[in-house]
């Protein structure tokens, strides 16, 4: 879906106090009433709460919808993106947002800037999109879910992949710098380069499979296995910026990431291993072969005794970080988690570059039906709130007759506002 912040400005503070209020209900309701609107948004009347419903349904920000009890409202993607990025700005990280600069999987990456100019990335998660087109066949996890529980897992992802960038980070992994992060929203350092994927040429090829191959072996070391190392989640600096780093690439995607005690972490390592190797295969025509006769094994591939690590030779604990994290595999060993979260993220752990492609077309497809019912929602909204307005002037009526005739069937409620006894 795309994100639209052309009405973030012209929202008031009401307006916020309402979205958050409908964030804050759905967490216990399906479809949040506006009586609850109203009491956790904390406005003065009524009238206001409504008149702010009323303007974020129009925007798409919220959706009115009906089922066997109430009528009542949830939060549209598009009301969370504005949640989070709102919280940005009252935080100072972010200033505005740009052009969609990639898609994945299961998230969006925006240009953003700081008040100070600076250039950033935003990656907004949205979990939903494919993993549970994915395992909706086989799996029954979120079959009966909502929207908003797809909202509160991208919410996890994203409060994951920050928890793993910051901690690679300072220990000098070759990650993007984080900066900040709300609800679904990623805030990070924008790199100056290329997709792997899209290279056509390396200076020194060679030593580039070597230090990817060392970066899965120092990643492993550290009790971690990045589950999804490819060309698409590896982005080369241009060689101006690269002589300012130990390195010329940056890698980036974590939330999948696993311990190194996980039930299936050979094989994800050997994945990973196998994406590179497949990569150099294909774009430089380069397979190297182990070679008995060098005694090197710092490196991985020509020059080097091994041509690429094997995970019970190569990776040896030196540091927890699965532990500081809580990585999957390290921390189900030992508490037994098998949260919604490691099922959604283990269906990614399972998409491959066949996925990839096929994304934009899949999400044209659910953007028209998303816009179909987002249109009827409206239709219907307004043809509801037509009928509610003409009830509230008949009533007004009543009760200004009833003030001037000085009959007495007229109390007050809780919010002091008039209203008509029933005869």
């Amino acid at each position: 879906m795309k994100l639209d912040t052309s009405h973030m400005r012209y929202l008031t503070a009401d307006d916020f106090s309402v979205l958050q209020a409908v964030e804050i209900g759905t967490r216990n309701h399906e479809l949040v009433p506006t009586s609850l609107i109203h009491h956790l948004g904390r406005l003065k009347s009524p009238t206001g709460t409504n008149r702010s419903i009323g303007d974020l349904a129009k925007l798409k920000l919220v959706s009115r919808l009906r089922n066997a009890k109430y009528d009542g409202f949830r939060l549209t993607f598009s009301g969370y993106d504005y949640l989070a990025l709102k919280s940005m700005l009252n935080r100072e990280s972010l200033y505005s947002v740009g052009n969609i600069i990639g898609v994945g999987k299961e998230s969006d990456i925006y240009a953003v800037s700081d008040p100070k100019g600076q250039q950033k990335v935003i990656k907004i998660h949205r979990l939903g999109r494919t993993s549970f087109r994915t395992v909706k066949n086989n799996r029954d996890y979120l079959q009966n879910r909502n929207t908003s529980n797809w909202m509160y897992l991208s919410r996890l992802a994203a409060n994951k992949e920050y928890e793993f960038m910051v901690i690679l980070y300072n220990n000098d992994f070759a990650v993007p710098e984080p900066f900040d992060y709300s609800r679904h929203c990623v805030m990070m350092e924008w790199i100056k380069g290329t997709p792997m994927k899209h290279l056509r040429k390396h200076k020194n090829p060679k030593r580039l499979y070597s230090d990817l191959m060392n970066f899965i072996v120092k990643l492993g070391n550290h009790g971690l296995i990045h589950c999804d190392f490819n060309e698409f989640n590896i982005i080369i600096r241009d060689d101006e910026e690269a002589k300012n780093f130990e390195f010329d690439f940056v890698v980036i995607d974590f939330p999948q990431c696993v311990s190194i005690e996980h039930v299936d972490a050979e094989s994800y390592f050997d994945r990973d291993v196998q994406g590179v190797k497949d990569f150099f295969a294909k774009k430089f025509r380069y397979s190297p072969e182990d070679d008995p006769t060098m005694f090197d094994t710092d490196g991985f591939g020509e020059g080097y005794k091994y041509a690429y690590p094997n995970f019970k030779r190569d990776v040896v604990r030196v540091k927890s970080l699965d532990n500081e994290v809580k990585a999957s595999g390290y921390a189900k060993k030992r508490t037994g988690e098998d949260s919604d979260l490691e099922k959604a993220v283990a269906a990614m752990r399972g998409l491959g570059e066949e996925d990839e492609e096929e994304l934009q077309e899949e999400e044209e497809e659910e953007e028209e039906e998303e816009d179909s019912e987002e249109d009827s929602d409206e239709d219907f909204y307004e043809e509801e709130e037509e009928e509610e307005e003409e009830e509230h002037e008949e009533e007004n009526e009543k009760i200004i007759e009833a003030l001037s005739s000085g009959v007495g069937k007229l109390k007050m409620d809780k919010l002091g506002n008039y209203i008509l006894e029933d005869e």
